[in-house]
């Protein structure tokens, strides 16, 4: 039976592939006017038309996302928002999630894409992991981003999550951010994103329902960098537990027992 749906999904995929192309190529004239504006500004008008594209895309492919607040966000304060990474659909979903000025932190290597890495110089803070000096850079285009009222999404976890189990180890940076600028963490998840498409192929894109959970914000009132450690668990530890109570798809593993 799965070989012959096989060309069904293939069609499918292609189908919203050249969609994802295309609307894109109608909004970059507009994305281009943008970018006249600056980095700040002409940033913040991109996201919007990136907003756009979304909520265009989705519905097209059959995908209606939808957000689910244990705790409601304050539309007035500045978030480090981290999210856990498990598909190439994570990155798109941003713009469905969070409905507000923010920058997410990328990979440098995305902004070589053909008209793709042009609006996501805009709208992402580059990451370089390949030395200390420019991890360092990227830390301080955080605080840089930050300091104009905007806020910073992070995939703590750096890249896909191939295990059975919830999450993968987190990396520090989110969270030395955060206590040094003294804003709170709001962890969200998204228990069906490897259900619509996981890291294998992008081919694998099905159509259907998708949440993103909003978790309960962490404060980082008085925290120094000693701390970072401490932090880092507390938003792995809630993470990992909203992920096995919203029964995500790719977990094999049993919660460890006391």
């Amino acid at each position: 039976m799965r070989l012959l749906l096989r060309p069904l999904q293939w069609m499918y995929c292609i189908y919203a592939l050249l969609l994802f192309i295309g609307i894109m190529l109608l909004l970059f004239p507009f994305i281009l006017i943008a970018s006249l504006f600056g980095r700040i500004t002409g940033g913040n008008m991109i996201y919007r038309l990136c907003m756009l594209w979304g909520d265009i895309w989705f519905p097209l492919i059959f995908i209606f996302h939808r957000n689910c607040y244990e705790q409601p966000l304050d539309k007035k304060k500045q978030y480090i928002f981290v999210g856990n990474h498990i598909s190439y659909l994570d990155a798109p979903l941003i713009v469905k999630t969070l409905r507000r000025p923010i920058r997410a932190l990328g990979k440098t290597e995305m902004s070589k894409v053909p008209v793709f890495g042009f609006i996501y110089k805009y709208a992402v803070v580059r990451v370089d992991r390949s030395s200390a000096e420019n991890r360092a850079k990227s830390v301080r285009n955080m605080k840089s981003v930050l300091k104009k009222g905007i806020s910073i999404v992070v995939f703590p976890e750096g890249t896909f999550n191939m295990t059975p189990d919830p999450l993968k180890d987190f990396y520090d940076g989110a969270f030395r951010v955060a206590i040094d600028a003294q804003m709170p963490i709001k962890p969200f998840i998204f228990p069906d994103v490897y259900a619509r498409m996981n890291y294998h192929s992008i081919f694998s894109l099905t159509p259907g329902k998708n949440r993103a959970i909003f978790l309960e914000e962490i404060p980082v009132d008085g925290l120094t960098q000693l701390d970072v450690p401490l932090l880092k668990q507390k938003v792995y530890d809630l993470m990992d537990k909203k992920l096995r109570e919203y029964n995500a798809s790719w977990i094999k593993s049993n919660p460890q027992t006391p």
